[in-house]
């Protein structure tokens, strides 16, 4: 049985990798930050009473600051593969608190490695170290002739976040030529799911969408509506993540769809789940989006209510505007196809969070609406 370690376990790409990992047979550690409340609600339906005999996934408590615990931990595993998923990776709050991401993101991968050499366990174990397209930093000039970004295309980070990721690609990459290990960056394009956190743009999106329709909140306040990504689903780039430690040789990869979009858009597709169309007028900080009209009878607001709004705050200090990655490479060598785009992650999302969103609804308004909004 394999034996596979994921740092950052509980964030949405760890609990999407141990499921994919559990699937496949493999015995599955994770590394958790301990704090006050349990914070596993991601992978509370993989865990087991730790006593069953058939229980395959083990937490362990841990942080990637901690460079004698984290040896410890895979000095006790003796994994096969370890997944470095961990890392403080919002970007907007990477500038409030530089010196902890630093140390997270940039530092902690490097524990990781010298943890596995330390260990003498550089022919055994194959390392991931999640990269991201932060990397690039948006500079048109360093696009390839396509117009994306690919394996080959310079970094130039415009965030401590990108800044200390690219401390931790460059470092992999260094312990896989001077010590021969199987270590591999993959510079992921952002990719989203139900599971992503509450603070990222495009979950923020989701779940006020939600509410907006069910009479929970009034409007959403956002920033850069202009900004355009690459958005693929979580489920999709964790399948690459294995993929990339099977190959026959430790390489990096560009993870991405390809296909970009902008957060106005994706704003537009989110409200047309739920059957409401928007309209937007004006310009920067003055945008505003308006309700059309809803098609959907279960969710009927007012026409032309205002219910997205710009919010200055929400500007980055330096932003990144598009962002779009070749993923030929992973097509061409490993075979990696995605199979959603991005309707079916806005349907995936949104449908996850007009259910979760109706237990507020329940509370507010003491009765819960048992409809089925998406037959």
């Amino acid at each position: 049985m394999k034996v596979a370690l994921i740092t950052g376990i509980t964030g949405q790409d760890g609990s999407y990798l141990a499921e994919l990992l559990l699937e496949k047979g493999y015995e599955v550690h994770g590394i958790k930050r301990r704090s006050s409340s349990l914070n596993t609600d991601r992978i509370d339906h993989l865990y087991q009473d730790p006593h069953h005999p058939n229980q395959r996934l083990k937490l362990h408590y841990g942080d990637l600051t901690d460079a004698m615990n984290l040896t410890k931990i895979v000095e006790e595993c003796q994994p096969d593969e370890i997944y470095n998923l961990g890392a403080m990776s919002h970007v907007k709050v990477s500038f409030d608190t530089p010196e902890y991401v630093g140390n997270v993101d940039g530092l902690g991968t490097l524990r990781i490695l010298e943890a596995v050499r330390l260990l003498g366990l550089e022919k055994k174990t194959r390392i991931y170290q999640a990269s991201t397209s932060e990397l690039y930093g948006g500079m048109p000039e360093n696009k390839n002739a396509k117009g994306f970004y690919d394996e080959n295309s310079p970094f130039y980070p415009r965030s401590p976040y990108g800044v200390a990721k690219i401390y931790g690609f460059w470092i992999t990459k260094n312990y896989r030529e001077a010590y021969n290990m199987f270590a591999c960056n993959g510079i992921l394009f952002n990719h989203e799911s139900p599971r992503r956190g509450e603070t990222f743009v495009t979950r923020k999106i989701t779940r006020a969408t939600a509410r907006i329709a069910l009479g929970l909140q009034e409007k959403i306040y956002l920033g850069n509506l202009d900004a355009k990504r690459d958005w693929g689903h979580a489920k999709d780039y964790v399948r690459m993540m294995w993929m990339i430690l099977q190959a026959e040789q430790p390489e990096d990869w560009v993870i991405a769809t390809g296909k970009t979009t902008t957060v106005r858009e994706f704003v537009r597709m989110a409200f047309g789940e739920v059957g409401i169309e928007l309209e937007f007028t004006g310009k920067g900080v003055n945008e505003k989006g308006t309700v059309l009209y809803c098609t959907n009878p279960l969710f009927q607001i007012e026409l032309g209510k205002e219910v997205v709004s710009i919010d200055p705050t929400y500007f980055r200090p330096t932003e990144v505007d598009l962002l779009i990655g070749d993923p030929s490479k992973a097509k061409e060598k490993l075979g990696w196809v995605p199979q959603h785009d991005l309707a079916s992650l806005v349907k995936d999302m949104m449908q996850s969070d007009v259910k979760l969103m109706q237990k507020d609804q329940y509370l507010k308004q003491g009765g819960y609406s048992t409809n089925n909004y998406f037959e």
